[in-house]
Parts: C-alpha cells; sequence; structure tokens
C-alpha cells in the first residue's frame, strides 16, 4: 500500500504562512492554516480557518489528522496545541525552543550559556535598575521589550538618562526590559539555518541586511564581505541554532563589528525576511526547507542559482483599504525581478505589503533593478 502525503498545520495567516503553504502545497502536502484573524494572505488555500487559536476546541479539529503542526510567528500559542496535539504528531518548532526564543532576555542569556557571542546587556525589573544598568554599559544603549517586537516596533535607542526614562513606560512590562548597549556595527548581516529534528543541517549564503527606520528595507546575498568573516557568521549562526535545538528554518542575525567580531542579534524560529530572496534566488527555497526539515524529510541545497541576488521590500505609503496595484505593471517591465505582493486587506505607512527580488552577476546593476522594481509599486 503507499504511504499517503502527510498534513502539515500551519499557526498564522500572514505572508509567511502562504508562502510556507505554497511550498508544501507543490509537493502535494495537504495544508490547514489557522489564524485568529483574517490576515488576508491566507485566503487562497481552502483548508484555513479564522478561530480563537488559544481555545482548546478549535484547536483540537485544527491538529486532529495533521502529522505536523508548525508556526508561523514565535508568538503562536504553541503550548496550547501541544496539549492537543495526537500522540503521533509532531510540533516545530518544539515549545522549548519557542520558550528560549520568544523572550528576547531569556533568548540573550540561553545564547550566552551557550558560548555565543552577543552584545552586552542587562535584564532589569525596574527603571532604576534599567538607569543603572544604562550608566554600567555606557550610553547609548537600546531598550527591548521581551516579547512581541518586530519590525522595529518594540525597541528605543536612548542617548541620555532622560530618554530612557521617556521609553521605560511603553516598552516595560510586569517583569520589566532589556537594556543592551549599543552595537556600533559595520555590518548587520543574516544568516539562514534548516535543521532537522535528528540535528542535519544546511546553511544559507551570509546576506547583508540593510536597516531604514529600524525595518529591513534591502537584503543582498551573498554579503560582501571578507571570507573569514563570512566562515564566522555561518559558523555562529549554526552554534546558535543547535544552542536552542531549533528544528524547521531559523534566521540569525548577526552583528559585524569594526574589530572583526560577530555578534549575534536575534534569532527567529520561523522563516524571516532576509531569506525572502531565495524563492527565486536560492536552488532551495527557505520555505521549501522548512516544510522539509518539519516533515523530517532530506534538506535542499541552500546555495544560490546566480552570483548576486538583491530583495528589496515593498512597503505601504499610504492609509487606508484596500490596497491597489499601483505601479505593478511597471514593476513587471523590470528584467530580472519576480515581485511578490501579499494580499493583506490593508495598508498603513511602513507595513510591509510586499517584496521584489532580483537576480544577476553584478552587484550593483542587480540592486539597481530591485529597487526601479519596489519603487514603482505603490500600495
Amino acid at each position: 500500500m503507499s504511504t499517503p502525503f502527510p498534513t502539515i498545520g500551519i499557526l498564522g495567516g500572514g505572508q509567511l504562512g502562504k508562502m510556507m503553504a505554497a511550498e508544501a502545497i507543490r509537493m502535494n502536502v495537504e495544508v490547514r492554516l489557522l489564524s485568529p484573524k483574517d490576515a488576508g494572505p491566507m485566503r487562497p488555500y481552502a483548508e484555513t480557518q479564522v478561530g480563537d487559536w488559544t481555545d482548546p476546541e478549535v484547536l483540537r479539529p485544527f491538529a486532529a489528522d495533521c502529522d505536523v503542526v508548525t508556526v508561523e510567528s514565535e508568538w503562536a500559542p504553541a503550548d496550547a496545541v501541544a496539549e492537543v496535539l495526537p500522540d503521533n504528531a509532531a510540533l516545530w518548532p518544539s515549545t522549548k525552543t519557542l520558550s528560549l526564543i520568544k523572550d528576547k532576555g531569556v533568548q540573550k542569556q540561553h545564547l550566552v550559556d551557550a558560548g555565543c557571542p552577543v552584545p552586552e546587556f542587562a535584564r532589569c525589573e525596574t527603571l532604576a535598575e534599567a538607569l543603572d544598568a544604562a550608566e554600567a554599559l555606557g550610553y547609548p544603549v537600546v531598550l527591548k521589550q521581551y516579547r512581541g517586537a518586530y519590525d522595529g516596533y518594540g525597541n528605543a535607542t536612548a542617548d541620555s538618562a532622560d530618554e530612557l526614562r521617556q521609553a521605560w513606560p511603553d516598552l516595560a512590562a510586569g517583569d520589566g526590559a532589556m537594556v543592551e548597549t549599543f552595537a556600533d556595527f559595520t555590518r548587520e548581516l543574516a544568516v539562514q539555518v534548516a535543521r532537522r529534528p535528528n540535528g542535519n543541517q544546511v546553511v544559507y549564503p551570509v546576506a547583508y541586511t540593510e536597516q531604514r527606520d529600524h525595518r529591513c528595507h534591502a537584503v543582498e546575498v551573498p554579503a560582501d564581505i571578507d571570507d573569514d568573516i563570512a566562515k564566522k557568521a555561518r559558523r555562529i549562526a549554526q552554534r546558535s541554532v543547535d544552542a536552542v535545538e531549533g528544528v524547521g528554518l531559523i534566521a540569525v542575525e548577526l552583528f559585524e563589528m569594526p574589530d572583526g567580531r560577530v555578534l549575534v542579534n536575534e534569532l527567529a524560529p520561523r522563516p524571516h525576511n532576509t531569506g525572502h530572496y531565495s524563492i527565486e534566488g536560492a536552488a532551495t527555497s527557505q520555505f521549501e526547507n522548512h516544510v522539509r526539515a518539519v516533515l523530517d524529510w532530506p534538506l535542499g541545497d541552500p546555495s544560490l542559482r546566480t552570483p548576486v541576488a538583491v530583495m528589496v521590500n515593498v512597503l505601504g505609503r499610504r492609509e487606508g483599504t484596500p490596497p491597489k496595484t499601483t505601479g505593478l505593471s511597471r514593476a513587471l517591465e523590470t528584467d530580472g525581478v519576480t515581485p511578490h505582493i501579499y494580499g493583506k486587506p490593508d495598508v498603513r505607512p511602513g507595513r510591509k505589503m510586499g517584496h521584489v527580488t532580483a537576480l544577476g552577476a553584478d552587484r550593483a546593476d542587480t540592486r539597481k533593478r530591485a529597487e526601479m522594481a519596489a519603487d514603482a509599486i505603490e500600495l
């Protein structure tokens, strides 16, 4: 008797869930998505559900008959899923991995204990502790909320005690916040690692990430860095992923420092914006390798298809609904560029609405084409 294709459940209905689902469906893997609200990107898929994803009565039928459940976000209620998951099903990443990553203070301390290099930091319960820590570390410092931060939200740079006092009420929850020394880095880098339950893994090329207004604007792969820095970044990324026993695609954001050190900024236990280039740019995309890893299937080749790949995010420029495809036809006129529009139902300034990827042989030309195409799309 032939073995039926597996079923994968995805907690989340945003663009990451959509792109995971697309790769799974291509391999005839049945997909179910569950989201607490209609996020928009999930709409093209038949097996979708909107409901209270913390309610066992919602989660139980969702998880029934799933071979594996995975998450689009580290804040998905994995603990609640684990309570109702069938005995023969798996949850990847595990609740242990998610608990080590989703709290930035816990994550940083665990990485330190595992011997991974990170910027100096202090976990502070009170404003007084934060002021003392900032004084010891030296201004400027970065104040980070422990949970729920993304795309620049949940962080604040403080150049003085007054600025730290102003930021504290918004970012400190009942258990405080983290104060971290400002990393005066040369470059921000990122490495994607796909890892199976048995520890077998593949590592993507080191990417250079360019931030604007605390959001990722562009990603260039491979990063234009010395070979020894690239080797160090990949090695540290693998060590970090092993430390949290990650399964699936784990993104490791890094700082390249002027003295040659490479420090871990933070981990994301799922496909990541800095790896979107891999859909067209790599032999196996980060989304396909995530699906392969959580199903414990052999991992695919992460190497680049062309000498250079550049991804540029398409951000919202206005407030309102629904988004319009103004300029998409102009973007499609650009050679060697592939646009991705996520399908979010409403737009606001700075919100990630899509991305474009350009492939080529020359870094400057490839970057120029990606920027032109992204700039043409007005959402």
